[in-house]
């Protein structure tokens, strides 16, 4: 991988994304928004790279990330969303959602529209509440998801001043995460090991499915679903592993893969080769899980591409999922069996299983990259889009690269 550039920004970011690509464009991502958190002024800001590595006249680099604009942000970003090129949809720690308009002839950015009192606790006997942080949001235009502290899932539309739909007592705990499975439907994750998926089209307040962690309830912090694969789904949580589930199948996930040494606060799949899947970690990681090398029947241009890049890697060795090498967490490659399935898949067809989802030995082959030179404070938040990944920090700091796979 190319070189990481890092920029501190005098604010712990919480949540960074980047912006999405109109529909058809040859372009590469060159804006992202990030969040922060814990400051006492937080902001919803925009950021702008250039073209890392050529000097200036001044012998620096060119291609800082430069700030385009910037607005304060009431509590804590909790999540950020782009719902489309010119709209941001923030959640708070006050229980507000916000969408914030970039107006980019003055580079500025606007209040667009807002729900105050998204997420709250009601109090005992009486009618009083008190706001509850807003933990996730996922947007399908026109369509908001919300979920929260409170156990209460919002269902929003742009331009709606209230909720469609709201699901009071959706959970008893936490729900920390959401995802859309497919329009009608939604997957959320909380804090006792549970997913949850919730489907609109049916009027009551019950899930339609609900998964769990055996044993333990350690709690989710983080859901992405595969981008080809609806029924895919990974997560992570607050014993660092990422877990793979097959959510037409069973109640468990068919993977668990022993990851970081503490929560894992994101993960997300490649939107456009989700063979490779990306984490981040309070304990200060930021990793890159590549499935797809050397397997024969993968053969996309972008594996082609990959193979020769991994071809001189070294010898493999064969490990159980709990014995996960130290070497992932202090930068540089290696290639590695993880024996780790806990559920028969025999029954799916091998011509259209995720690569994430195969039994197979001899396709259980994942190589894992250190993307970061060394441990810092938290690595709060990631985003892949393309060749560029953004991720975001407790030690003040952004790091881009623009040169994922090369």
């Amino acid at each position: 991988m190319e070189e990481i550039y890092a920029k501190f920004v005098s604010q712990k970011i919480s949540k960074t994304r980047w912006r999405p690509l109109p529909p058809g464009s040859l372009q590469t991502a060159e804006t992202f928004a990030t969040g922060s958190w814990d400051n006492e002024e937080n902001y919803i800001s925009l950021w702008s790279i250039g073209d890392f590595g050529n000097l200036d006249s001044d012998g620096g680099f060119e291609g800082d990330h430069q700030l385009l604009c910037d607005i304060r942000h009431h509590g804590d970003v909790m999540d950020l969303q782009f719902f489309d090129q010119e709209r941001i949809v923030a959640a708070s720690s006050t229980g507000c959602v916000t969408v914030f308009l970039h107006h980019p002839n003055n580079q500025t950015l606007s209040v667009n529209q807002q729900w105050t009192t998204a997420h709250y606790h009601t109090g005992p006997g009486s009618p009083s509440y008190s706001s509850a942080p807003c933990t996730g949001v996922v947007c399908n235009n026109p369509e908001i998801v919300t979920v929260g502290e409170d156990g209460r899932i919002n269902l929003f539309r742009a331009d709606h001043k209230e909720a469609v739909r709201t699901i009071d007592n959706a959970d008893s705990s936490t729900l920390h995460a959401v995802t859309f499975l497919r329009t009608p439907e939604i997957l959320t994750v909380n804090s006792i090991g549970q997913l949850k998926i919730w489907d609109f089209r049916q009027q009551g307040n019950e899930p339609s499915q609900i998964l769990s962690l055996t044993g333990d309830r350690v709690p989710l912090h983080c859901v992405d679903r595969h981008p080809n694969q609806q029924h895919v789904v990974a997560t992570g949580g607050q014993d660092g592993m990422l877990s793979i589930w097959d959510v037409r199948q069973g109640t468990m996930p068919v993977s668990l893969l022993k990851a970081h040494e503490a929560e894992m606060w994101e993960v997300h799949f490649h939107p456009s080769n989700p063979e490779h899947l990306f984490t981040c970690s309070e304990d200060g990681s930021l990793w890159h899980w590549d499935a797809s090398t050397d397997v024969p029947e993968k053969s996309s241009l972008f594996h082609q591409e990959m193979s020769s890049h991994y071809a001189a890697q070294a010898a493999l060795k064969l490990l159980s999922s709990s014995n996960l090498p130290a070497w992932a967490s202090r930068g540089g490659r290696s290639s590695t069996f993880l024996s780790h399935s806990i559920s028969n898949q025999a029954n799916v067809h091998q011509s259209v299983i995720s690569s994430w989802l195969s039994t197979d030995p001899a396709k259980d082959r994942i190589e894992i990259t250190s993307l970061l030179p060394s441990r810092s404070l938290s690595v709060n938040t990631l985003d892949v889009l393309g060749p560029c990944l953004v991720c975001g920090t407790d030690a003040e700091a952004i790091y881009v690269t623009r040169h994922l796979f090369s």
